[in-house]
């Protein structure tokens, strides 16, 4: 009987738990009009969410081992003998749950960011005071404990920049190359599908490299955090049939 209490009250507080971080939630949302903080939100509360599971479920588990005649003094007290070999594994575990205490106050990862932490790179799917999920191009999935995090590289913050190099012979007419740059950076910016992902005009970067086989060109254009990629295809197979158009030749 009391097992069944300690369960009914653990769902019980499982279930306001979810229902306080879910008010919280939609309190923040209705407090901010972007997406990036809505994303913000997003993460804090997962964190919270996860958090609370775990506490509840300790406690409730160790109540129920105490009814069931399993005494949690004699745990305690062979933790205190063994309390070399325990002391290495809290203080991995609470290495972690510090870093991502850290990495949500500091706001570094939120939820759909694409980020590179520990070597790996991807888009963020899970955050915990524990560890981050990742899934990168290959559909891959990998946990990355947050004590392993030394940096963080945020690919889709605020801004990008998609950059686009041409390759063409060493006595090419570059102002026409240029030209051609624009003209095509113009042109995409008045795109009614692609123009809202342009941010600034096309930018010409110059003489990127000078190589045996020719020179490498390069502009860039600004964008929205996200669609980098997707704006340098379209910018790229825009250029190429631009080039065609006016007999421009890559090297």
């Amino acid at each position: 009987m009391r097992i069944a209490v300690i369960l009914l009250v653990a769902w019980l507080l499982q279930a306001l738990a979810a229902r306080l971080v879910r008010g919280f939630h939609d309190y923040m949302a209705r407090r901010t009009g972007t997406a990036d903080e809505l994303r913000r939100v997003d993460t804090v509360g997962n964190a919270l969410r996860n958090f609370a599971a775990v506490v509840l479920v300790l406690v409730a588990g160790m109540l129920v081992l105490n009814e069931l005649g399993f005494s949690m003094v004699p745990v305690l007290a062979t933790a205190g003998v063994a309390g070399v070999a325990l002391a290495f594994g809290a203080q991995s575990l609470i290495k972690d749950y510090l870093a991502g205490f850290f990495l949500l106050v500091e706001d570094q990862i939120r939820m759909g960011d694409v980020v590179e932490i520990a070597g790996k790179a991807g888009e963020v799917k899970e955050v915990t005071l524990r560890y981050v999920r990742l899934r990168d191009g290959d559909g891959y999935v990998h946990f990355v404990p947050n004590g392993e995090i030394k940096t963080v590289v945020n690919r889709t913050r605020t801004y990008a920049f998609a950059n686009i190099d041409v390759g063409v012979a060493a006595d090419a007419e570059f102002d026409a190359v240029f030209k051609a740059m624009r003209d095509v950076g113009a042109e995409l910016r008045a795109d009614a599908k692609f123009g809202g992902r342009v941010l600034d005009e096309v930018e010409i970067v110059g003489v990127e490299r000078w190589e045996l086989w020719g020179v490498l060109l390069r502009c860039r254009m600004k964008t929205l955090p996200h669609e980098r990629d997707n704006v340098r295809r379209e910018f790229s197979r825009r250029l190429v049939l631009e080039f065609q158009k006016r007999g421009l030749k890559t090297a």
